[in-house]
């Protein structure tokens, strides 16, 4: 089977989705221009910022991408790649969109506020409570993990580096001068034409002046950067880096349908479908928290609700931004594919085990896109530095994430050290940067990754439990939420609960206590969720 069919079959059934159940899923949240959003409401100039739905498009594709969807995919092709297209493709449209989607117009309707904010007003404090301190963890374990990703892959490959100091100076740039020129659409237009193609070009610049530094003095740079970038306002270095960045990877997910159509590459892996694997454990349910990101992502929903909310424009960016942003996803998580398959399989798990999930695609996609003509050596650092500035956007959104969850968490809080967290942004995006730092010192990215993984599915169910209660209480019917939120929770249970034994069976405590803590808090969240019905209900009988 040629590489190619696999490509256009699932670029059909993507877009195919948007236009038809993404009409669907747009009705049942009655999403109405004649709602104003928050960020024209509580323009603040910081994080309230109302923007143009392509610049929104850039930050939110930009923030939930990062290495999710290429290093989730890669490593669950080991239960076969079959299965792996297929979770892609039906949870990207039943499950990521509609989680992703929801969590955005909630927002839009509460303030611009995250969901833990949400939970309150449709829960409880002790909701909302719990589910900050659940997602305030994850995000916390994102930290770690992309950060330990980028300082890896900065020095291994120096050159991706420096492009990606280039690249912040750029966006620095680009948003003072979109600043300079107000809304005018020509000068912006021209301002985002020399961006991008000063971005390009300084992927060669970078490659030809490469900035040597050690894993643990890149560690710090990049917690210090996060600090800087989730402090400034948005429209200074988040939303023009972002922008700016999605073009970079629009300009892979080309020039991969470009080389694969050039090159007509054939499938060398064969499509038999592995129950169990002795390093990963069972296909069921590992498979499905694995992918996460390229299907359904619980950080989407800290993302639309944190960051993407709050600068949306109209109501009707949603359906662009949240349903059609998730599902440019899934398609770039089926490049992830694509990149693999093209091996056989002992081949892909030899190198996988040796070389790791991310330059075992950027070396598959770049060789699939030097049939263009590019050198290889080039089209392997390019698609190595897309995945890097990707991860790069992740960490700072991440950071910025955190803030909110812990300021959100202490602005109820009466004591003067509650008061100066909640208000004062410095120090708590500087007690963010510390515990990501003391998190990193109990392992890498092997050993995170799949306490993140479960940890991340488990909060996509918790925000489609979440978006289940608000539907209800708005009348809406929910069945196209609960069951996606009913099958995740049994997923990620089910991980969790794998996960804390397994890891108490190797003597890793800390790691099984937090597997523990996470389960018992996603229990207590969705008992709460049904007393607040219940409550309601009996209220409705007595009126």
């Amino acid at each position: 089977m040629q590489l190619t069919y696999l490509f256009v079959f699932s670029a059909i059934i993507l877009a195919g989705a948007y236009f038809i159940y993404g009409k669907y899923v747009f009705k049942k949240f009655k999403i109405n221009n004649d709602n104003l959003t928050p960020s024209h409401r509580l323009n603040d100039g910081v994080d309230y910022v109302p923007s143009k739905p392509i610049v929104v498009l850039g930050h939110h594709f930009a923030s939930i991408a990062g290495a999710g969807p290429i290093v989730g995919p890669i490593i669950a092709i080991t239960f076969g790649w079959v299965p792996a297209v297929i979770w892609i493709l039906i949870g990207g449209v039943f499950f990521g969109a509609v989680h992703d989607l929801g969590s955005m117009v909630a927002s839009l309707r509460n303030d611009g506020k995250s969901i833990g904010v949400i939970i309150q007003n449709n829960i409880g404090k002790k909701g909302k409570r719990l589910f900050i301190l659940f997602s305030f963890s994850t995000l916390i374990l994102i930290i770690a993990v992309f950060a330990d990703i980028i300082a890896k892959t900065f020095v291994s490959n120096p050159g991706v580096a420096s492009a990606s100091i280039l690249f912040i100076i750029l966006a620095v740039l680009f948003g003072l001068v979109t600043k300079w020129t107000g809304n005018r659409k020509k000068a912006f237009l021209i301002a985002s034409v020399l961006g991008v193609t000063l971005m390009y070009f300084f992927v060669y610049v970078g490659m030809q002046i490469p900035f040597v530094l050690n894993y643990q003095v890149w560690i710090y740079i990049l917690l210090i950067y996060a600090f800087i970038a989730s402090v400034t306002p948005v429209s200074m270095l988040l939303q023009p880096r972002d922008y700016l960045n999605s073009f970079l990877l629009y300009g892979l997910i080309l020039a991969a349908i470009v080389g694969v159509f050039v090159a007509n590459p054939t499938i060398a892996m064969d499509t038999k479908v592995h129950v169990t694997d002795e390093n990963l454990g069972y296909l069921f349910p590992v498979l499905f928290v694995t992918i996460a990101c390229g299907a359904i992502s619980g950080f989407h929903s800290l993302v639309a609700s944190g960051t993407t909310s709050k600068q949306l424009d109209k109501e009707t960016d949603a359906k662009l931004v949240g349903f059609g942003g998730m599902l440019i996803e899934s398609f770039l998580a089926i490049i992830s594919v694509g990149a693999v398959v093209v091996l056989t399989r002992s081949d892909y798990l030899s190198r996988l085990g040796a070389e790791g999930p991310v330059p075992l695609f950027a070396d598959g996609l770049g060789t699939i896109i030097s049939s263009m003509g590019v050198p290889e050596s080039f089209a392997v650092g390019f698609v190595a530095l897309t995945v890097s500035a990707f991860a790069l956007t992740t960490l700072d959104t991440c950071t910025r994430l955190a803030r909110f969850t812990l300021q959100e968490y202490f602005e109820d809080v009466k004591q003067p050290v509650g008061k100066k967290i909640s208000q004062n942004r410095y120090i708590s995006t500087g007690v963010v940067v510390v515990l990501s730092v003391l998190l990193l010192g109990s392992g890498g990215f092997a050993t995170l990754w799949p306490i993140f993984g479960s940890a991340n599915q488990l909060l996509a169910a918790l925000a489609l439990l979440t978006i289940s209660v608000w539907l209800i209480k708005k009348k809406i019917n929910p069945t196209f939420v609960t069951i996606p939120m009913f099958f995740m929770f049994t997923v990620t249970l089910s991980s969790l609960g794998l996960f804390a034994w397994q890891n108490f069976q190797k003597d890793a405590y800390v790691l099984s206590i937090i597997a523990a803590i996470l389960f018992v808090l996603s229990f207590a969240l969705i008992f709460l969720a049904k007393k607040s019905l219940t409550k309601e209900a009996k209220v409705k009988e007595l009126v």
